[in-house]
């Protein structure tokens, strides 16, 4: 399997599902710069308008063309309170990267989400592979 990126605010709600999952993982930081192909899992942010839902720290990162270039796809994540807006930040990023949502989940997720994010990612590499870069 390849790489996963993930950024988590101070809720953690993020970075325990990617805990869950126990699969090699990158927390986004100031200076992340990565070196091989990587789906990213962001939750969302935004006002009443959905002004704000992607986390400035993962707009650094993408705007970064040697990241950007790695994505080959995004997991989203919110709570479901923001209506439409849910998952709002993978929504954007699939859409501006040109990258399939692969999957939403709401707050930290069920096991349920871990056990189909898993399975999900593994047959999603498998067929990156197959396709060749």
């Amino acid at each position: 399997m390849t790489g996963l990126v993930y950024y988590s605010s101070g809720s953690g709600n993020t970075r325990r599902f990617v805990e869950r999952l126990g699969l090699p993982a990158t927390r986004i930081a100031a200076d992340t710069r990565v070196t091989e192909p990587f789906v990213l899992i962001t939750p969302s942010y935004s006002d009443g308008e959905g002004h704000g839902a992607v986390a400035k720290p993962v707009i650094r990162f993408l705007n970064d063309p040697a990241n950007r270039a790695l994505i080959r796809g995004v997991i989203g994540t919110g709570n479901l309170n923001f209506g439409e807006h849910f998952a709002l930040a993978g929504k954007i990023i699939a859409t501006k990267c040109q990258v399939p949502l692969l999957y939403t989940f709401e707050l930290a997720g069920t096991e349920e989400d871990v056990a189909r994010v898993r399975q999900g990612l593994e047959t999603f590499w498998t067929r990156q592979r197959s396709i060749g870069p």
